[in-house]
């Protein structure tokens, strides 16, 4: 249990790291607040948890083919998938256009915080619940 809240944190923390430093291209919807982060980054880790594995299985033979590149554009569907998502329950992104390349950058920033924030917290990561 203590590992699920701490990486829920994590990508709460990645998603607004992500918001905040692409201002004019990835924004909450008005009248958000932190509390729509968290639960943006609870959608966030669902997509990642049930989706992302079939559409990885689904296109193995891209990343195959591409080396594993294919695997930013799949962080960057999974990405735009929990604004969507998230739109539907009121506490979503908006991504300005050329939505994909922004959904991009932000999938991009939300990778590289996770990263440096499970390797920071690696040891309570590892610990048993």
């Amino acid at each position: 249990m203590t590992r699920f809240i701490l990486r829920w944190a994590i990508n709460a923390a990645a998603l607004y790291v992500a918001v905040a430093l692409l201002p004019e291209r990835i924004q909450l919807i008005e009248g958000a607040s932190w509390v729509s982060v968290i639960w943006l980054a609870l959608i966030f880790g669902l997509v990642n948890a049930l989706v992302r594995p079939v559409i990885k299985v689904l296109s193995c033979p891209l990343i195959l083919l591409t080396f594993g590149l294919f695997t930013l554009v799949i962080n960057t569907l999974m990405f735009a998938l929990t604004g969507w998502i998230g739109n539907q329950f009121g506490v979503g992104l908006l991504i300005a256009e050329p939505w994909f390349w922004n959904a991009f950058l932000g999938a991009l920033i939300v990778s590289l915080v996770s990263l440096v924030l499970s390797g920071l917290l690696r040891d309570q990561l590892k610990k048993r619940s």
